[in-house]
């Protein structure tokens, strides 16, 4: 519109000049640009609802770590850190009298000795600079070692 009409009569059309026009524009640019005001330093806080979730289901699955709750949250839609549930986990929960107790492992590698075999390849140097290669075998159920030269 500025184009059609001639300079003289802009100020009686248009009520503010094209210099003011183009300072509003950077002052809104530079103002939308700018997050400062809604800046906090360090990690967004945890929702409240997400560490009321996090401590139920600890308390409700006392087997489980904090991977397995984060790993838990996740498939159910929340983005979290393993760190963090850890944080917001007490660090002593009280144990269920429901929680299955775990075994303990010394029977399983008992259970599994006859099929255990260990193995070492080794090389011995001769006093006639000789290399010889050996491999030994030691089972477990009956401690028994070959040699194979």
């Amino acid at each position: 519109m500025s184009g059609l009409l001639p300079r003289r009569r802009w100020a009686e059309i248009f009520p503010v000049t094209p210099t003011t026009i183009l300072a509003w524009h950077r002052t809104l640019i530079s103002r939308k640009g700018d997050y400062t005001a809604r800046r906090r330093p360090g990690r967004p806080p945890t929702a409240a609802m997400v560490k009321q979730l996090i401590i139920c289901m600890a308390t409700e699955n006392p087997t489980w770590g904090h991977r397995r709750v984060q790993g838990e949250l996740v498939r159910l839609g929340h983005r979290i850190a393993a760190c963090t549930v850890w944080q917001i986990l007490p660090r002593r929960r009280p144990r269920s009298r429901t929680a299955p107790v775990r075994p303990h492992l010394a029977p399983v590698p008992h259970a599994q000795a006859k099929a255990v075999l260990a193995l070492d390849f080794v090389h011995v140097d001769t006093v006639a600079l000789r290399r010889i290669y050996a491999l030994i075998a030691v089972e477990h159920s009956s401690r028994r070692a070959t040699l194979s030269a």
